[in-house]
């Protein structure tokens, strides 16, 4: 086995040395399932495939990537290392990488060499655990949105960038949308633009499962707003930013080339997710985790796993392939948009706790570790950001 080769050098941390990994990858076929009836356990809980009337499918076009269904091809390279539970990657117009990271609440610049640059700082804290500096987003202004923990509420905040690359610092904020409620746990977090122009906001259920069958309350749903925070006219629920409902903890989000839209989704102790989301639908947490046939109209996944195989967080969508960073099962996911019938497995095990998918400006995919996060075991160099050569 080789160790990942790095493409640029890490100056902050010069004893650190590369972990041994293997590009080796696991595909698992997944089970298919009848409405309402669970697939049957096998050795190893399996990744199942709902067959139930009425659900979603996906026909992705292949202009959305120079290849239509691309996958990892070798081993990864380092991008950065010595990085602190960091949770969310985006890129500025001209290519720069910006990275957060969820306790020290700093925003850093990528820069060439493999070292960052702090931009500054979010203000706020409060909570801990799994709450702090969450998604990232950037509008064609190059303006920041970040979801952050303030207190007792989570917010989505927007801030200038200003300078140059390599002189990158973040202005004022502007409050965009305040008053999600937060916890300690299941915070959700995840931030991104549709192909509408939409900025989509993935919200936890704050460790209170009635609040997601609330359509009232912000917590456990996916929101749709404009750029500014307002509630769009075309949203399923008239003067509402609620787009679906019925969500424990839903950690990623990304459009096929057509329009479709996946989303992740943590489950309690039986099923994670994987699901198509269409405009008002309940995805029926608390009363229903994982398939459960159409019960009481809600929305089924198109994948399930059990959370020791996934606890899936950000997504990323590359021509026709789903790309799916898990967290527990430290293990990157890959499925069909066109056709999410099977899945399959890469690096498992080999670099722990992937909480970030993201395509790069160079056609590699971009992987965020997350073993300092409290619940991982950092490695010598963790926590990293890695590049994957798709083909």
């Amino acid at each position: 086995m080789r160790a990942p080769a790095s493409r640029f050098t890490d100056t902050r941390s010069p004893s650190w040395r590369p972990l041994v990994a293997a590009a080796a990858s696991v595909a698992m076929l997944l089970t298919g399932c009848s409405a309402g009836t669970p697939p049957e356990a096998g050795p190893r809980p399996s990744v199942s495939v709902p067959t139930a009337a009425g659900t979603p499918t996906a026909t992705a076009s292949p202009t959305a990537a120079a290849i239509e269904k691309p996958l990892p091809v070798g081993d990864p390279e380092v991008v950065v290392a010595g990085l602190a539970a960091p949770w969310s990657i985006v890129f500025t117009a001209d290519g720069t990488p910006i990275v957060d990271e969820r306790d020290t609440r700093r925003i850093l610049e990528v820069l060439p060499g493999g070292t960052t640059r702090e931009i500054g700082v979010v203000g706020g804290g409060g909570q801990s655990g799994e709450s702090g500096v969450l998604g990232l987003a950037l509008d064609d202004e190059d303006r920041l949105y970040v979801y952050s923990t303030v207190g007792a509420e989570n917010r989505i905040d927007r801030l200038p960038l200003l300078g140059e690359a390599g002189e990158l610092r973040l202005g004022d904020p502007e409050a965009i949308l305040t008053g999600i409620p937060a916890a300690r746990f299941h915070n959700g977090g995840r931030l991104a633009f549709g192909p509408d122009g939409m900025l989509y906001a993935t919200t936890g259920d704050a460790r209170d499962g009635g609040t997601s069958q609330d359509a009232a309350s912000l917590a456990g749903k996916i929101l749709r707003m404009t750029p500014d925070g307002g509630v769009p006219a075309d949203n399923p629920f008239p003067g509402s930013l609620v787009y679906t409902l019925g969500h424990r903890n839903p950690q990623g989000i990304a459009w096929a080339a057509d329009g479709t839209m996946f989303a992740s989704e943590f489950g309690q102790d039986t099923w994670d997710e994987l699901n198509i989301i269409v405009a008002g639908g309940n995805y029926g947490w608390p009363i229903v985790e994982g398939v459960g046939g159409g019960e009481d109209g809600f929305v089924d996944p198109v994948l399930q796993w059990t959370p020791d195989d996934a606890s899936p967080s950000g997504v990323a969508i590359v021509g026709d392939t789903v790309f799916i960073a898990s967290l527990r099962g430290e293990v990157l996911w890959t499925t069909a948009t066109t056709a999410p019938s099977k899945a399959t497995a890469f690096y498992r095990g080999e670099y722990g706790r992937l909480r970030d998918a993201v395509l790069a400006p160079d056609g590699t995919l971009w992987l965020l570790t997350n073993n300092t996060d409290g619940r991982g075991s950092p490695r010598e160099g963790d926590d990293r950001i890695l590049s994957v050569r798709l083909g």
